[in-house]
Protein backbone atom coordinates (compact mmCIF):
# COMPACT_ATOMS: atom_id res chain seq x y z
CA UNK A 1 0.00 0.00 0.00
CA UNK A 2 1.43 3.46 -1.12
CA UNK A 3 1.55 5.67 2.40
CA UNK A 4 3.06 8.70 0.18
CA UNK A 5 0.21 11.43 0.21
CA UNK A 6 -0.65 12.40 -3.41
CA UNK A 7 1.11 15.51 -4.51
CA UNK A 8 -0.26 18.89 -4.52
CA UNK A 9 -1.09 20.05 -7.76
CA UNK A 10 1.77 22.74 -7.81
CA UNK A 11 4.17 19.96 -7.51
CA UNK A 12 3.05 17.10 -10.38
CA UNK A 13 3.91 17.32 -13.88
CA UNK A 14 1.66 18.03 -16.42
CA UNK A 15 -0.45 15.58 -18.30
CA UNK A 16 2.28 14.50 -20.99
CA UNK A 17 2.22 12.59 -23.92
CA UNK A 18 4.31 9.11 -23.58
CA UNK A 19 5.95 7.11 -25.73
CA UNK A 20 8.17 3.93 -25.12
CA UNK A 21 11.43 2.65 -26.78
CA UNK A 22 11.42 -1.23 -26.19
CA UNK A 23 8.52 -3.00 -25.67
CA UNK A 24 9.55 -5.25 -22.99
CA UNK A 25 8.04 -6.32 -19.68
CA UNK A 26 8.48 -2.95 -18.18
CA UNK A 27 8.08 -0.16 -20.26
CA UNK A 28 4.39 -1.11 -21.35
CA UNK A 29 3.79 -1.43 -18.25
CA UNK A 30 4.50 1.63 -16.83
CA UNK A 31 3.05 3.53 -19.49
CA UNK A 32 -0.27 2.15 -18.76
CA UNK A 33 0.32 2.87 -14.93
CA UNK A 34 1.11 6.79 -16.29
CA UNK A 35 -2.24 6.18 -18.18
CA UNK A 36 -4.23 6.03 -15.58
CA UNK A 37 -2.83 8.80 -13.96
CA UNK A 38 -4.14 10.88 -16.79
CA UNK A 39 -1.06 11.04 -19.05
CA UNK A 40 -1.93 9.85 -22.46
CA UNK A 41 0.82 7.31 -24.91
CA UNK A 42 1.17 7.86 -27.67
CA UNK A 43 3.77 5.62 -29.54
CA UNK A 44 5.57 3.11 -28.83
CA UNK A 45 8.40 0.68 -30.52
CA UNK A 46 9.28 -2.99 -30.54
CA UNK A 47 11.10 -5.53 -32.63
CA UNK A 48 10.36 -9.34 -31.82
CA UNK A 49 6.53 -10.45 -32.13
CA UNK A 50 6.52 -11.29 -28.43
CA UNK A 51 6.80 -7.14 -27.85
CA UNK A 52 4.01 -6.29 -30.13
CA UNK A 53 1.79 -8.27 -28.98
CA UNK A 54 2.27 -7.11 -25.38
CA UNK A 55 2.36 -3.24 -26.04
CA UNK A 56 -1.19 -4.59 -28.13
CA UNK A 57 -2.40 -5.58 -25.02
CA UNK A 58 -1.14 -3.38 -22.66
CA UNK A 59 -1.16 0.20 -24.49
CA UNK A 60 -4.23 -0.98 -26.97
CA UNK A 61 -4.36 1.53 -30.22
CA UNK A 62 -1.59 3.22 -29.28
CA UNK A 63 1.10 2.71 -33.19
CA UNK A 64 3.98 0.97 -32.96
CA UNK A 65 6.31 3.12 -34.49
CA UNK A 66 10.37 3.42 -34.76
CA UNK A 67 12.44 4.74 -31.99
CA UNK A 68 13.05 7.99 -33.50
CA UNK A 69 8.65 8.23 -34.28
CA UNK A 70 8.69 7.53 -30.66
CA UNK A 71 10.82 10.86 -29.85
CA UNK A 72 8.94 13.08 -32.05
CA UNK A 73 5.28 12.31 -30.66
CA UNK A 74 5.97 11.74 -26.84
CA UNK A 75 7.06 14.44 -24.67
CA UNK A 76 7.47 12.13 -22.05
CA UNK A 77 9.81 9.31 -23.16
CA UNK A 78 10.43 5.46 -22.03
CA UNK A 79 13.94 4.14 -22.42
CA UNK A 80 13.22 0.28 -21.67
CA UNK A 81 15.69 -1.81 -22.93
CA UNK A 82 18.70 -3.94 -21.60
CA UNK A 83 21.09 -2.28 -19.55
CA UNK A 84 24.05 -3.18 -21.96
CA UNK A 85 22.19 -1.73 -25.17
CA UNK A 86 21.13 1.89 -23.38
CA UNK A 87 24.33 3.96 -23.72
CA UNK A 88 24.47 3.14 -27.92
CA UNK A 89 20.69 3.78 -27.65
CA UNK A 90 21.09 6.83 -25.81
CA UNK A 91 23.94 7.96 -28.26
CA UNK A 92 22.45 7.16 -31.15
CA UNK A 93 19.20 9.21 -30.48
CA UNK A 94 21.29 11.81 -30.14
CA UNK A 95 23.23 11.73 -33.17
CA UNK A 96 20.54 11.39 -35.35
CA UNK A 97 18.68 14.99 -34.11
CA UNK A 98 15.85 12.68 -32.47
CA UNK A 99 16.09 14.50 -29.10
CA UNK A 100 14.27 17.73 -28.49
CA UNK A 101 14.84 20.23 -26.25
CA UNK A 102 12.65 19.99 -22.92
CA UNK A 103 11.97 16.48 -23.56
CA UNK A 104 11.60 13.94 -20.52
CA UNK A 105 13.97 10.98 -21.11
CA UNK A 106 12.97 8.53 -18.21
CA UNK A 107 15.23 5.23 -18.26
CA UNK A 108 14.66 2.46 -15.93
CA UNK A 109 18.36 0.33 -15.81
CA UNK A 110 19.23 0.02 -12.17
CA UNK A 111 22.83 -0.24 -13.00
CA UNK A 112 22.71 3.38 -14.65
CA UNK A 113 21.94 6.86 -13.23
CA UNK A 114 21.16 9.67 -15.39
CA UNK A 115 25.47 10.52 -16.39
CA UNK A 116 24.02 7.47 -18.88
CA UNK A 117 21.83 10.24 -20.78
CA UNK A 118 24.41 12.67 -21.10
CA UNK A 119 24.08 12.70 -24.96
CA UNK A 120 20.82 13.23 -24.77
CA UNK A 121 21.09 15.95 -22.12
CA UNK A 122 23.51 17.72 -23.74
CA UNK A 123 20.67 18.06 -26.65
CA UNK A 124 18.72 19.52 -24.18
CA UNK A 125 16.56 16.59 -22.79
CA UNK A 126 15.54 15.97 -19.04
CA UNK A 127 16.86 12.77 -17.74
CA UNK A 128 15.80 10.49 -15.20
CA UNK A 129 16.56 7.52 -14.23
CA UNK A 130 13.83 5.59 -12.46
CA UNK A 131 14.24 1.82 -11.80
CA UNK A 132 11.14 -0.02 -10.42
CA UNK A 133 12.25 -2.96 -7.63
CA UNK A 134 10.57 -5.00 -8.94
CA UNK A 135 9.88 -8.17 -11.25
CA UNK A 136 7.74 -7.90 -14.39
CA UNK A 137 5.62 -10.78 -16.17
CA UNK A 138 4.66 -8.07 -19.09
CA UNK A 139 0.76 -9.05 -18.55
CA UNK A 140 -1.61 -6.36 -16.73
CA UNK A 141 -0.98 -7.90 -13.07
CA UNK A 142 1.88 -5.32 -13.49
CA UNK A 143 0.27 -2.32 -13.18
CA UNK A 144 -1.32 -3.35 -9.91
CA UNK A 145 2.00 -4.74 -8.90
CA UNK A 146 3.32 -1.10 -8.71
CA UNK A 147 1.02 0.07 -5.79
CA UNK A 148 4.07 0.42 -3.17
CA UNK A 149 6.78 -0.20 -5.50
CA UNK A 150 9.97 1.37 -4.39
CA UNK A 151 11.64 2.90 -7.03
CA UNK A 152 15.47 3.73 -7.18
CA UNK A 153 15.25 7.07 -8.31
CA UNK A 154 18.09 9.68 -10.01
CA UNK A 155 17.93 12.92 -11.43
CA UNK A 156 19.58 16.09 -11.38
CA UNK A 157 18.10 17.92 -8.57
CA UNK A 158 15.98 20.39 -10.73
CA UNK A 159 14.25 17.53 -11.56
CA UNK A 160 14.01 15.55 -8.42
CA UNK A 161 10.56 16.99 -8.02
CA UNK A 162 9.11 16.02 -11.18
CA UNK A 163 11.14 12.47 -10.88
CA UNK A 164 9.21 11.75 -7.48
CA UNK A 165 6.10 12.47 -8.60
CA UNK A 166 6.18 10.82 -11.77
CA UNK A 167 7.10 7.87 -9.66
CA UNK A 168 4.08 8.65 -7.34
CA UNK A 169 1.44 8.86 -10.07
CA UNK A 170 2.49 5.51 -10.87
CA UNK A 171 1.69 4.05 -7.70
CA UNK A 172 5.24 3.74 -6.51
CA UNK A 173 7.45 5.33 -3.81
CA UNK A 174 10.84 6.89 -4.78
CA UNK A 175 13.96 6.01 -3.68
CA UNK A 176 16.78 8.83 -3.83
CA UNK A 177 20.01 6.75 -5.06
CA UNK A 178 23.27 8.57 -5.85
CA UNK A 179 24.38 8.22 -9.16
CA UNK A 180 28.16 6.70 -7.31
CA UNK A 181 25.45 4.02 -5.75
CA UNK A 182 23.79 2.61 -8.22
CA UNK A 183 25.60 0.08 -9.20
CA UNK A 184 25.50 -1.28 -5.82
CA UNK A 185 22.18 -0.63 -5.36
CA UNK A 186 21.27 -2.79 -7.90
CA UNK A 187 23.97 -5.43 -7.08
CA UNK A 188 21.49 -5.52 -4.02
CA UNK A 189 18.84 -6.12 -5.82
CA UNK A 190 20.03 -9.05 -8.40
CA UNK A 191 21.56 -10.91 -5.48
CA UNK A 192 17.66 -10.56 -3.38
CA UNK A 193 15.78 -11.24 -6.36
CA UNK A 194 17.48 -13.02 -9.25
CA UNK A 195 19.51 -15.14 -6.86
CA UNK A 196 16.40 -15.96 -5.06
CA UNK A 197 14.85 -17.38 -7.66
CA UNK A 198 17.83 -19.53 -8.81
CA UNK A 199 17.54 -20.83 -5.43
CA UNK A 200 13.85 -22.02 -5.56
CA UNK A 201 14.18 -23.36 -8.49
CA UNK A 202 17.04 -25.28 -7.79
CA UNK A 203 15.54 -26.51 -3.90
CA UNK A 204 12.37 -27.38 -5.92
CA UNK A 205 14.17 -29.31 -8.42
CA UNK A 206 15.80 -31.50 -5.25
CA UNK A 207 12.53 -32.08 -3.64
CA UNK A 208 11.15 -33.42 -6.78
CA UNK A 209 14.30 -35.70 -6.61
CA UNK A 210 13.82 -36.74 -3.44
CA UNK A 211 9.75 -37.93 -4.13
CA UNK A 212 8.33 -34.67 -3.14
CA UNK A 213 5.04 -34.57 -5.16
CA UNK A 214 4.39 -30.73 -5.00
CA UNK A 215 7.42 -29.11 -3.65
CA UNK A 216 5.92 -25.79 -4.32
CA UNK A 217 3.12 -26.40 -2.09
CA UNK A 218 6.13 -27.50 0.48
CA UNK A 219 8.41 -24.82 0.00
CA UNK A 220 5.66 -22.19 -0.22
CA UNK A 221 4.89 -21.76 3.51
CA UNK A 222 9.00 -22.35 4.63
CA UNK A 223 9.99 -19.66 2.31
CA UNK A 224 7.35 -16.91 2.93
CA UNK A 225 7.95 -17.58 6.28
CA UNK A 226 12.21 -16.94 6.23
CA UNK A 227 11.88 -13.90 4.08
CA UNK A 228 9.87 -12.39 6.45
CA UNK A 229 11.49 -13.03 9.55
CA UNK A 230 14.71 -11.94 7.14
CA UNK A 231 13.03 -8.68 6.57
CA UNK A 232 12.28 -8.19 10.03
CA UNK A 233 15.52 -9.78 11.60
CA UNK A 234 18.20 -9.49 9.47
CA UNK A 235 20.62 -12.00 10.29
CA UNK A 236 19.12 -12.92 13.59
CA UNK A 237 16.94 -14.97 11.21
CA UNK A 238 19.33 -16.94 10.31
CA UNK A 239 18.40 -21.32 10.81
CA UNK A 240 19.63 -24.04 10.15
CA UNK A 241 22.53 -26.73 10.42
CA UNK A 242 25.09 -23.98 8.88
CA UNK A 243 23.77 -21.67 11.26
CA UNK A 244 23.80 -24.22 14.46
CA UNK A 245 27.38 -25.81 13.58
CA UNK A 246 26.20 -28.84 12.56
CA UNK A 247 29.65 -30.35 10.52
CA UNK A 248 28.47 -33.74 9.91
CA UNK A 249 24.73 -32.87 8.44
CA UNK A 250 26.37 -30.29 6.42
CA UNK A 251 28.82 -33.04 5.31
CA UNK A 252 25.70 -35.50 4.47
CA UNK A 253 24.60 -32.59 2.33
CA UNK A 254 27.36 -32.07 0.10
CA UNK A 255 27.46 -35.59 -0.38
CA UNK A 256 24.33 -36.28 -1.32
CA UNK A 257 24.82 -33.13 -3.83
CA UNK A 258 27.82 -35.11 -5.26
CA UNK A 259 25.84 -37.88 -6.19
CA UNK A 260 22.35 -36.84 -7.27
CA UNK A 261 22.70 -32.87 -8.55
CA UNK A 262 26.83 -32.29 -8.76
CA UNK A 263 25.91 -29.06 -10.34
CA UNK A 264 24.53 -28.05 -6.90
CA UNK A 265 27.64 -28.60 -5.16
CA UNK A 266 29.45 -25.29 -5.75
CA UNK A 267 26.20 -23.16 -5.05
CA UNK A 268 26.18 -25.16 -1.87
CA UNK A 269 28.71 -24.70 -0.71
CA UNK A 270 29.46 -20.91 -1.43
CA UNK A 271 26.15 -20.32 0.04
CA UNK A 272 27.04 -22.28 3.31
CA UNK A 273 30.30 -20.41 3.53
CA UNK A 274 29.01 -17.30 2.96
CA UNK A 275 26.04 -18.21 5.98
CA UNK A 276 28.49 -19.67 8.66
CA UNK A 277 30.63 -16.03 7.94
CA UNK A 278 27.48 -14.32 8.92
CA UNK A 279 26.60 -16.28 11.08
CA UNK A 280 29.79 -16.05 13.43
CA UNK A 281 30.25 -12.56 12.88
CA UNK A 282 26.61 -11.88 14.83
CA UNK A 283 27.36 -14.40 17.51
CA UNK A 284 24.71 -17.29 16.05
CA UNK A 285 27.55 -19.64 15.58
CA UNK A 286 29.40 -20.67 18.27
CA UNK A 287 33.38 -20.40 17.55
CA UNK A 288 34.46 -23.83 18.93
CA UNK A 289 31.38 -25.84 16.25
CA UNK A 290 32.47 -22.80 14.04
CA UNK A 291 35.95 -24.24 13.66
CA UNK A 292 34.40 -28.00 12.68
CA UNK A 293 32.31 -26.78 10.11
CA UNK A 294 34.36 -24.29 8.07
CA UNK A 295 37.00 -27.53 8.49
CA UNK A 296 34.46 -29.53 6.37
CA UNK A 297 33.68 -26.95 3.95
CA UNK A 298 37.12 -26.14 2.92
CA UNK A 299 38.06 -29.64 3.09
CA UNK A 300 34.98 -30.69 0.90
CA UNK A 301 36.28 -31.10 -2.83
CA UNK A 302 33.50 -30.52 -5.58
CA UNK A 303 35.20 -32.15 -8.82
CA UNK A 304 36.54 -35.21 -9.82
CA UNK A 305 40.10 -33.69 -8.39
CA UNK A 306 39.22 -34.68 -4.92
CA UNK A 307 39.32 -33.18 -1.81
CA UNK A 308 39.91 -29.71 -1.75
CA UNK A 309 41.99 -27.63 0.63
CA UNK A 310 42.64 -23.79 2.21
CA UNK A 311 40.51 -21.72 3.70
CA UNK A 312 36.79 -21.59 3.49
CA UNK A 313 36.59 -18.24 2.17
CA UNK A 314 40.33 -16.74 0.96
CA UNK A 315 40.66 -13.31 2.16
CA UNK A 316 37.37 -12.72 4.00
CA UNK A 317 35.03 -13.68 6.69
CA UNK A 318 35.69 -14.58 10.35
CA UNK A 319 38.17 -18.29 8.93
CA UNK A 320 40.58 -15.56 7.88
CA UNK A 321 40.24 -12.93 11.00
CA UNK A 322 38.24 -10.71 8.63
CA UNK A 323 34.67 -10.00 9.25
CA UNK A 324 32.48 -10.20 5.71
CA UNK A 325 31.23 -6.80 5.02
CA UNK A 326 27.55 -6.24 4.36
CA UNK A 327 25.97 -4.85 1.40
CA UNK A 328 14.95 -5.28 -8.26
CA UNK A 329 14.81 -6.35 -15.09
CA UNK A 330 15.08 -6.93 -15.75
CA UNK A 331 15.53 -5.90 -19.19
CA UNK A 332 13.89 -6.68 -22.43
CA UNK A 333 15.74 -7.92 -25.83
CA UNK A 334 14.73 -5.94 -28.25
CA UNK A 335 15.60 -8.65 -31.05
CA UNK A 336 13.73 -11.61 -29.08
CA UNK A 337 11.27 -10.21 -26.67
CA UNK A 338 13.36 -12.11 -23.97
CA UNK A 339 13.98 -10.40 -20.20
CA UNK A 340 15.80 -11.05 -17.52
CA UNK A 341 14.38 -8.79 -14.00
CA UNK A 342 15.22 -6.95 -11.87
CA UNK A 343 14.81 -7.30 -10.51
CA UNK A 344 14.90 -6.00 -10.98
CA UNK A 345 12.36 -5.27 -13.23
CA UNK A 346 12.47 -6.91 -16.78
CA UNK A 347 12.11 -3.99 -19.67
Amino acid sequence: MNTIPPTEAQDRPARLTVGVVGAGRVGPALAASLQLAGHRPVAVSGVSDASVRRAATLLPDVPVVSPSEVLERAELVLLTVPDDALPGLVAGLAETGAVRPGQLLVHTSGRFGTAVLDPATRAGALPLALHPAMTFTGTRVDVQRLAGCSFGVTAPEPLRMAAEALVIEMGGEPEWIEEEARPLYHAALAIGANHLVTLVAQAMELLRGAGVGAPDRMLGPLLGAALDNALRSGDAALTGPVARGDAGTVAAHVSELRKHAPQSVEGYLAMARTTADRALAHGLLKPELAEDLLGVLANIGTGPAGPRTGPANPGTGPASGHQEGQGPDHPDDPSSGSCDHPEEGDR
